[in-house]
Formats: structure tokens, sequence, C-alpha cells
């Protein structure tokens, strides 16, 4: 599958139909990159620097080992959530250059805890125990090898929807 990248994508060009279908190809990208691929962090970011530019390679490669929970402990932020909130902070963050304390940025904390809020109000938790505890009803040391086996075979396309929501998400509030 070739990768196309859009360096930029304009709010004022992007009427509310065209975004609305953005934000379906995002779903549909990110599901099938978390399902084929794995690493829910970096394909939220792939799919948002595909469909909306906005993130750099390195970002993407940083966000590796924010899967899984966070090093695949399963008890830090849920990757997919973690790479949405990287991607909505790829726009309105504080540059290096800001470093300085003076300019709270909040608007881009409103729309990480709107990101957040949306989050775990559809799938009742934020962390990646969390989810798996209500998607399977169980939790998975996925540091063991039967333990990671054990959660993929369990996870079935329920990770893949939260990558793709999360995606759909971004591009929506970007």
């Amino acid at each position: 599958m070739a990768i196309t990248t859009r360096t930029s994508f304009p709010e004022t060009a992007m009427e509310k139909k065209d975004k609305e279908a953005l934000a379906e190809e995002a779903y549909r990208k990110a599901r099938e990159y978390e399902l084929n691929y794995g690493c829910c962090p970096q394909c939220v970011l792939v799919t948002a620097q595909e469909t909306i530019g906005l993130v750099e390679d390195a970002t993407i490669k940083a966000s590796h080992g924010l899967a899984g929970g966070g090093g695949l402990t399963g008890q830090g932020t849920c990757g997919a959530l973690a790479g949405g909130l990287m991607a909505l902070s790829a726009k309105r963050g504080r540059d290096r250059d800001k470093f300085d304390g003076k300019n709270p940025f909040i608007s881009n904390f409103k729309k990480g805890r709107e990101l957040v809020e949306r989050f775990e109000e559809t799938f009742g938790g934020v962390t990646c125990e969390a989810l798996q505890q209500t998607f399977t009803g169980h939790t998975y040391d996925m540091w063991r090898e039967e333990g990671y086996k054990a959660f993929k075979e369990a996870r079935g396309e329920k990770c893949g929807h939260v990558t793709g929501m999360v995606a759909k998400w971004v591009v929506e509030m970007s």
C-alpha cells in the first residue's frame, strides 16, 4: 500500500461535507492499519499524516513505546488515545521556541480534554487495561508470550475500531 502525505490541509478549505468524508476515510485507514500492523498510536498518527498532514515521521516513530498502555504494560493510557492527543498537539501544541511559560496554549488542552472525555464516554475508560477488561472480560500480561497471543486473539476487531474512532475524531477536531 502506497503512503501519501498531505503537508497541510487549511481549515478554511475543509467544508463540513469534505471533513465528514475525510473523517470516515481516517476511520477506515486507522482501523485497517491497526488490524494489519498493530501499534495503535502509530496507526492514528500515520492516518493523521495521510489525511490532514500535521504529523512528522519523527513523531510517529516517537509514539511507538506508547502502545499497549505504554511499553505493553496495559497500565497507562490507551495507545490510540495517546496517538490522538499527539496528533492534536502537533497542530495546537507549544513549539520549542515558545518554551518560556508565557502562553499556556490552552486551546490545545481544551481539545485534548474533549478527546479524552469523548473516548471515556464511548469506551468506558482510558487505560489499555480498562479497555481489555471491557472488551474481553480479562486483562493480559503482554510481556508473556501466551498473554500477548491471548490478547491478540481476544481483542478481535475491537482495538481496530478504537483506533479508527480516535483517528476519525482527530480529523473532526482539527
